[in-house]
């Protein structure tokens, strides 16, 4: 198996379901070739079953929409784009229930995150199994295959448990149709969590990071499961473990962080090239999930497609390789626009592409290469721009033309969030985007998908001191040791262009379009946005020194939740910079609801879902199809028994 790069095919785990023999009465013959259970007791079936358990586990939730459903939507950071598909998810609104009501055929199921999760845990369960029962003395199985395993194992049930609360707990391989099942609580299955993350975390060497499960992997979540159970969402139960876990967190995370240095340059996390790219490989990735430049392997990476804004029905612009296939899911809430310091924390720019070049001129005064569409996410108070929509208005000073598209975040007299928010426009969450596929209309993406970087490991630890502060145990300041790091990595360096930018979307395989139809700029609007005469000086620094005045932007957040106290306001400032440095890393909607702040953020920031949202919303519905599945005592499930296994209010 390479240890550098995973390529996998979904057919390595059809040896899952058992295969029978295939033997014919008038031949009496034996079909040698024919691999069943048995196969995945050997050294080489145990390897193989790993290596589709990844797949399963860690890419397969990126070939389809229900990852962003469940992890971004219904969220302060991103709502709704142009296209409802999965509006639902997003809005909390009479479709969200255990039954999803199907817009069309985009639309993610209730039951499609449950039932991949499971899955998972049933491939980790055999691997688990069949690598301690073997006699080998291989470290590749007695330990890394081993430790893959429990740590698949944990991985499914620490998003299950997050996403559900009590789940059924299983830690055995089914052998035979099992059709009973009864929920575990919150408290059983992080036990098991831990345990498993433990476990791997002795197991597991510490090579290959970050396509191979590392010791440091198994540090990181296990400091995250630490962390999650300590929670508010668990406060009813566990008051037993809450001083013992947030001591754990800041060794383990000190460990990880000494292994994974962050990369100097936030923009270098997502100057992806091509399939294996340099960006791909950084030193701060501690996990990812693998695609691969083969096409006609099984898995493929579909997220690039989720983010963009359209920007191909505007007048003298098309579809092309470098602007993606936008499908407008996710539109960037104002609370992005809010919450960095626009003019010296660079990762809003880094982050969001805010410029697109006109690439189908027509007439006499545009051409090819002009700038076509632009985004000013400005502040209040700015009174240049008298609309939030200015077509053919505004100069750009580097052509002396204007520009035909321009879209302003505070017009003139607008002091309040949402002027942009009538039209379908928006400014793309652009760290997904991937111009390497092999058509204009292809959806299958092959970059990676970053699972787990050591910025985050910084957060986690940053939030385990505020909770020990909380409990009496150090004092809050001590957060700011572990987030003013990853702030100061935010600033811009001396002799830095904070114009200029760069996307995936600019990584075009050979068998891409021509160049005189990208749509793609290397720049971005900060100047425009900001209206701040050109620099090259290094930005000022971002550090936090006084817990009693935070930045503006997340003074701005505390007033409009309302909250006070030094926790509080130290809670929120490490989820807004959780939102400043991993916005649209596939995280935010667990962060929120284990730390029940989703009600409040929502009400505040997501227009679409504010009137719906309730205390019943920080836990997902039980599948309908689960509950309908099941029995008790040899019989289906009465109406009263399954609301019995439902979670309240659904």
């Amino acid at each position: 198996m390479n240890t550098t790069k995973i390529i996998f095919n979904i057919s390595l785990l059809a040896g899952l379901i058992a295969v029978a023999s295939c033997k014919k009465d008038f031949l009496d013959e034996t079909l040698t070739t024919d691999r069943n259970m048995e196969y995945f007791k050997t050294d080489a079936g145990i390897q193989a079953l790993a290596v589709g358990t990844y797949y399963q586990v860690f890419a397969l939730p990126f070939a389809s929409e229900w990852a962003y459903c469940t992890m971004n939507y219904g969220v302060d950071e991103f709502m709704v784009g142009g296209d409802p598909s999965n509006g639902s998810w997003n809005n909390y609104d009479a479709g969200y229930k255990s039954i999803v009501t199907i817009n069309n055929g985009n639309t993610a199921t209730a039951n499609v995150q449950w039932d991949t999760l499971f899955t998972g845990i049933g491939d980790a369960n055999l691997l688990i199994k069949n690598a301690t029962a073997s006699t080998s003395t291989s470290d590749a199985i007695k330990k890394v295959a081993l430790g893959e395993g429990y740590f698949f194992r944990a991985y499914c049930y620490l998003h299950l448990v997050s996403q559900y609360g009590a789940v059924p707990l299983k830690t055995e391989p089914s052998t035979t149709i099992e059709k009973e099942f009864t929920r575990a609580t919150p408290e059983e299955v992080y036990k098991q969590i831990i345990d498993d993350f433990k476990q791997a975390y002795n197991l597991l060497p510490n090579a290959s990071a970050p396509a191979r499960i590392t010791k440091d992997a198994a540090a990181h979540y296990l400091a995250k499961a630490y962390l999650f159970r300590a929670s508010e969402i668990n406060d009813t139960w566990n008051s037993a473990y809450k001083a013992a876990d947030l001591a754990a967190i800041v060794p383990l995370c000190d460990e990880v962080i000494s292994h994974h240095p962050l990369t100097t340059n936030f923009a270098d996390l997502w100057k992806y090239t091509g399939p294996d790219a340099s960006n791909e490989k950084l030193p701060e990735l501690i996990l990812s999930a693998q695609f691969t430049a083969d096409v006609s392997t099984n898995g493929a990476n579909t997220q690039h497609l989720y983010w963009g804004s359209r920007y191909d029905d505007i007048s003298q612009m098309q579809r092309d390789i470098t602007g993606d296939r936008p499908f407008s899911r996710l539109r960037t809430n104002y609370y992005m626009y809010r919450i960095y310091d626009q003019v010296n924390d660079s990762r809003f720019w880094k982050s969001f592409r805010t410029k697109y070049r006109l690439n189908k001129s027509a007439g006499s005064y545009y051409v090819n290469g002009d700038l076509g569409i632009m985004y000013v996410i400005n502040q209040p108070g700015d009174n240049r721009f008298v609309s939030y929509k200015l077509n053919d208005v505004v100069l750009y000073n580097k052509t002396n033309k204007t520009i035909p598209n321009v879209y302003v975040a505070f017009p003139t007299g607008v002091n309040t969030d949402g002027a942009m928010l009538v039209d379908v426009r928006y400014p793309p969450l652009s760290k997904h985007m991937d111009g390497s596929r092999i058509a204009v209309n292809e959806t299958r993406g092959l970059r990676d998908m970053n699972l787990a970087r050591s910025a985050e490991t910084y957060l986690i630890a940053a939030e385990a001191k505020i909770r020990l502060a909380k409990l009496g145990t150090g004092a809050y300041t001590d957060a700011l040791t572990y987030i003013n790091p990853v702030r100061a990595r935010a600033q811009f360096v001396a002799g830095e262009d904070r114009a200029a930018y760069y996307d995936g979307g600019i990584a075009q395989s050979p068998f891409g379009q021509s160049a005189t139809i990208n749509s793609f700029i290397p720049e971005n609007s900060y100047y425009e946005s900001n209206n701040i005469p050109v620099t090259t000086a290094a930005s000022n620094n971002l550090a936090i020194t006084d817990i009693n005045a935070l930045p503006a932007g997340d003074e701005y957040v505390i007033a409009r939740l309302g909250v006070s106290g030094d926790y509080d306001r130290m809670l929120a400032l490490v989820l807004d910079e959780r939102s400043r440095e991993l916005a649209g890393e596939y995280k935010r909607w667990e962060d929120l609801s284990r730390t029940k702040t989703l009600v409040p953020r929502v009400k505040a920031f997501n227009a679409q879902a504010a009137s719906n949202v309730r205390d019943i919303h920080v836990l997902r519905p039980i599948p309908q199809t689960f509950l309908d599945g099941i029995q008790l005592n040899g019989k289906a499930l009465s109406a009263d028994e399954k609301q019995s296994q439902q979670n309240p209010g659904f």
